[in-house]
Parts: C-alpha cells; sequence; structure tokens
C-alpha cells in the first residue's frame, strides 16, 4: 500500500529514481493528520533533498566532485550513505570534507581530527573542523561540492559553521555548491538572543542569528549569501535541492542520529534548553545512554533523581561527573512535541545552586554558546525568564523580518 501511494503521488520522481538505478523510498514524517494538542503537520511523507537524485546528478556528469557529509547523508528509506549512491552512479567523487564529530559520526564533541581515508570506500577525508591548511588547494581539486548535513535548529550546533566555511571556499575558488537540504526538526521555532558582538564569535556562534534560528540548511545558505556574510562580500554560486512535502510547522523525527550525544528525537528538542548547560558544571547526561534527558550534578540538592555518568559507546572523554552519583531531574518521560527553548531549568538549577557565583563554571564558553554575555549577567542578577526575554524581544523580531526573505518553505507563524 506505502509503494501504490508513493507511485501515484510522486510517479515522475519514482520512475527517474529507478531508471538512476537506486529504488528509494522516503522518511516517513508520522501517521496523524494534525496533533491536536500541538497543531503540527505530522502525516507528510517527506523527501529530502538527498533523495532526489535527479535533480542534482546530471549536474555532476562529468565533473570532478567533493562532498561535506557524515553519517547523516543518507538516501531513502535503506538509508544508504550518499557517497555509496554517488559511487554507484559512476560520480567522480575525489573526497569528503567532515564536520565536527567525523565522517562516520564517531568523534567526541570538541575533539580536533586530522585528515584520513575512510575505511569503507577508500574516499580521503579532510577535516573542515577548526580550519584546515590545505582547504584551498583541495577545493581547487574539483568542479562541484555538494554538502548534505542534518542541522538541528540551534546556533551553537556547529553543522551551520561547517556550511560557512564550505560557502566561502567555493566563493573564493568559484566553485559550484549543491546542498542537499533537509527539515530542521527544531524549525517550528525561533528563539533566543541574536549575536551582535563579534567577541562572541566563534564555532558555536558563528553567524548574527538568534540562538534557536529556525532556519533549515539551504535556507541559511540563502541568507548567508544575500546578507553578504561571506568575505569581502562575495557570494557562492549555491544551487539549493529543498525538501518536498514539509513546512516549518511539520513534525519531523531524523532517521539517524545527528551527533552521538542526540540519540532521539526528545533529545534533539530539548538540546535547544540544555546546551547552555555546558557553559556550567552542571551533567547533561553525556556519559549515560541518556544524554540531553536528564540534568545532575554531585549535590543533592539538585533533585531525587540519580545517575552516574561513565562511558557510552566508547565516548567518555568529556564526561562531567565521570563516575560519581549526579542527582537532578529526568526529563526523559516529557513528551517530545511539547518542548521548546525555555530558560526555567537553567534558572531553576541556578537557584539551588548553594554558591551561586560558583555556578557558571566556564564563563567564557557559557557567553559564546549565548552569543552574548547579558545572558548570564542577567541570571546572575536574579532576573526572572519574562524580564531576559523581554531584552531581546526586538532584537527577535528583527531577526525574524531578516528571516523571512531566504525561507523556502512555508513559516509556523
Amino acid at each position: 500500500m506505502k509503494n501504490a501511494l508513493l507511485k501515484l503521488s510522486f510517479l515522475i520522481s519514482v520512475v527517474a529514481w529507478v531508471s538512476c538505478g537506486n529504488s528509494l523510498k522516503s522518511t516517513k514524517a508520522s501517521k496523524t493528520a494534525v496533533n491536536s494538542m500541538t497543531g503540527r503537520v505530522t502525516s507528510q511523507v517527506v523527501i529530502p533533498g538527498a533523495d532526489q537524485l535527479t535533480l542534482y546528478l546530471p549536474q555532476l556528469k562529468g565533473k570532478k566532485v567533493g562532498i561535506m557529509g557524515n553519517q547523516t547523508s543518507i538516501v531513502g528509506a535503506d538509508k544508504k550513505h550518499l557517497v555509496d549512491v554517488l559511487i554507484d552512479n559512476k560520480v567522480d567523487l575525489k573526497f569528503a570534507f567532515a564536520p565536527e564529530h567525523g565522517f562516520r559520526g564517531n568523534v567526541e564533541r570538541g575533539e580536533k581530527f586530522g585528515n584520513d581515508v575512510d575505511q569503507k570506500t577508500g574516499l580521503p577525508l579532510f577535516t573542515l573542523y577548526g580550519g584546515n591548511k590545505k582547504q584551498d588547494s583541495i577545493v581547487n581539486s574539483i568542479d562541484v561540492m555538494i554538502f548534505d548535513l542534518q542541522d538541528v535548529g540551534a546556533r551553537f550546533y556547529t553543522y551551520i559553521t561547517s556550511l560557512h566555511r564550505v560557502m566561502e571556499l567555493c566563493a573564493k575558488h568559484n566553485k559550484k555548491l549543491i546542498v542537499l537540504d533537509r527539515p530542521n526538526p527544531n524549525g517550528d521555532q525561533v528563539d533566543g538572543p541574536v549575536r551582535h558582538d563579534d567577541k562572541f564569535k566563534s564555532d558555536v556562534s558563528w553567524h548574527k542569528i538568534a540562538m534557536i534560528h529556525g532556519l533549515t540548511i539551504g535556507e541559511l545558505a540563502q541568507m548567508i549569501n544575500g546578507e553578504r556574510w561571506l568575505e569581502n562580500g562575495r557570494q557562492a554560486d549555491v544551487t539549493i535541492v529543498q525538501v518536498k512535502n514539509w513546512n516549518h510547522n511539520s513534525r519531523y523525527e531524523l532517521p539517524v542520529i545527528p551527533s552521538p550525544s542526540l540519540p532521539n528525537y526528545l533529545s534533539v528538542r530539548l538540546y535547544l534548553s540544555l546546551c547552555l548547560f555546558e557553559g556550567t558544571d552542571i551533567s547533561v547526561g553525556r556519559g549515560t545512554d541518556w544524554p540531553f534527558q536528564v540534568l545532575g550534578y554531585t549535590n543533592p540538592v539538585y533533585g531525587s533523581f540519580t545517575f552516574t555518568p561513565g562511558e557510552r559507546h566508547g565516548m567518555s572523554k568529556h564526561v562531567e561527573g565521570k563516575g560519581t552519583v549526579n542527582y537532578g531531574v529526568d526529563l526523559r518521560g516529557l513528551d517530545a512535541d511539547h518542548q521548546k527553548f525555555t530558560l526555567k531549568y537553567l534558572l531553576d538549577f541556578y537557584q539551588k545552586t548553594p554558591d551561586k557565583s560558583t555556578f557558571f563554571a566556564r564563563p567564557e564558553f557559557f557567553d559564546k554558546l549565548a552569543g552574548t554575555d547579558q545572558l548570564r549577567k542577567q541570571i546572575l542578577a536574579g532576573q526572572s525568564e519574562a524580564q531576559i526575554r523581554a531584552s531581546w524581544s526586538d532584537d527577535l523580531k528583527a531577526y525574524k523580518q531578516m528571516r523571512k526573505k531566504y525561507l523556502l518553505y512555508t513559516d509556523f507563524e
């Protein structure tokens, strides 16, 4: 029945896919038309850009091609890696750039990694995370660059910084860039402070956008070009293969985890609110099976729920409170669809901290995550969430107006 519906709705695309030697299926968003509680559309069959081979394979014929990708760069319901699909279709693939967490998504957060060779395909791998001195000569060896990464909608998620670096290289060396767009699982919200001061610019706060930016990778690429944020006001030659049957009010669970510490839909939704804790000593559950779904510290004042961070699937180098009992709160039972950005967890833990002067253990990093030092100062001053939100309200309105110019999909408002 599912295949029959797909053929009925997308006959031309299905026939074209088969002619390319790939039998592709699409990622199903959900079975219900509209969630009565959240109003989010959940009945569409979502087709990411990578699944639409007929829209970009012809542009690669006879070209030398590079790719920025990782474990999220998959095609179809069988989750075949895009690199394998390109090789199967005789694309002359020269190399792959890898973002934070590496090409296969098995590198820990913030960990630098060197150039390598993909063991499965033999494809040369080069890191762009933190920069690469050889990147200019690497890009000069190709004609076309493909970008395919799954973002989660937060300014501090570094895949969008990788997008910027790829666009810089393509613009500098006059290389065509094809962005295979994917849904933003948090695309139903725009929130948080907008970064203005370059003092707080870093890999976790590269762009002058809202902390919860409400854009897909393709939409952000348009914004980067349109606002002329590339060096010397250059613009990259970008083609965006848009997602089909998705909008900013659509519910979308990711078919693969975007990074090691975001293992499920709930963690992806809570990440927006909990990542700021990385500027404190409060554990967000790294080193457990529930990262970004539990919160705690070694002091019992934070709650009755306990957990002990340790080694999780080999990812253990950067774990707060490793081997020590943490006390706090269990968020695993929350309804993911109802989770939007909030400061309530941060403010609650701050209020429970006996010596509040120690709460922001890494103040400079917290400010980079926030894109400003004002949020930290407001919390230290005892301001409420309502007061803090009021302070960034005008900036957020201005950002939303700018954002409208670059939307490729119907907005949630």
